[in-house]
């Protein structure tokens, strides 16, 4: 019926999930082009070129691997969108890998997120003030994942201890947030399609506030109510996007549930947490199929 291209990560069980993937869209009729990494990738006169095959040509490009991503990748990817229907939408994922986009967004559409101030480099009197007013507060790379570049400052000491290093570096302007008082665990709700797939969390270490895997933290088995499904389904719909993993934790101050960061690339239930109760991967990857076939017929 159509032809899908995909490039998947294959690392944690990732490589299990694509030929789950493959089967039920050949069994749909599709024909299935497996590691398309725009990587390899070039553009001609008209043309997308990868492995001798003009990828304008695919009916839908499903693209899900957030540690392999570079910036040409991400340049082909937002031209392939264009000409091509990708999972996601490109303008959607951009958005998502920016955090003050997307909680610029998300306050347009009133969902609640932490306070946030972003700012030149050289306004460091504004940010010194910004931050005693907090009195606590999280300096992040807008475009940072898995915990890495974030700082945590509650103190002017600890501020004038980190602006120096941060000027250091090539970034143009500094995000904040706010620091949320909240128990150490967030709830990662996982969507496709705007449909609940799943519901589990994230833990921080013993003396940590950040609760990425990759920075310590651990996964953990939990329910949620209604009101954070919604929570999520909202945030995802604000800034339109068909797959995504929204992080969202309890503000104990103001006793609300606020939205920490909608992920475009939530990672599928590895092995290992699919011997302790994960067990959503088979309903996530139907919907994904679901989803990648809607657009194909959509297209033809």
């Amino acid at each position: 019926m159509g032809k899908v291209g995909i490039w998947m990560y294959q690392n944690g069980g990732g490589d299990r999930i694509e030929q789950k993937m493959v089967s039920l869209l050949e069994d749909l009729g599709h024909e299935v082009i497996t590691g398309i990494n725009l990587r390899h990738a070039v553009a001609e006169s008209g043309k997308m070129i990868w492995n001798g095959m003009d990828l304008y040509e695919l009916d839908c490009f499903f693209s899900y691997n957030a540690g392999e991503q570079t910036r040409y990748q991400v340049y082909l990817y937002g031209v392939l969108d264009r000409h091509v229907p990708c999972i996601n939408n490109y303008q959607a994922f951009s958005i998502s890998e920016d955090k003050f986009q997307t909680n610029d967004m998300l306050r347009a559409a009133g969902v609640p997120t932490p306070d946030y101030f972003l700012c030149h480099r050289e306004d460091v009197e504004r940010i010194r003030a910004k931050v005693m007013e907090w009195g606590k507060a999280v300096f992040k790379t807008v475009d940072g994942w898995g915990g890495m570049g974030m700082a945590l400052v509650d103190s002017k000491d600890k501020l004038d201890m980190i602006l120096p290093f941060l000027n250091q570096t090539d970034l143009r302007f500094f995000y904040i947030e706010k620091f949320i008082d909240y128990d150490g665990s967030d709830y990662r709700i996982d969507l496709v399609d705007g449909e609940f797939v799943a519901c589990y969390g994230r833990k921080a270490k013993e003396g940590d506030w950040r609760t990425n895997v990759t920075s310590g933290g651990s996964v953990i088995l939990r329910e949620c109510e209604p009101e954070v499904i919604e929570l999520a389904k909202k945030a995802a719909k604000a800034i339109g996007i068909e797959i995504a993993g929204v992080d969202i934790i309890y503000d104990r101050a103001n006793e609300r549930y606020i939205v920490l960061e909608v992920n475009g690339i939530p990672a599928f239930a590895t092995p290992e947490q699919e011997a302790m109760g994960l067990d959503f991967n088979d309903k996530k990857i139907e919907k994904i199929v679901r989803l990648i076939d809607r657009k194909v017929k959509e297209k033809r």
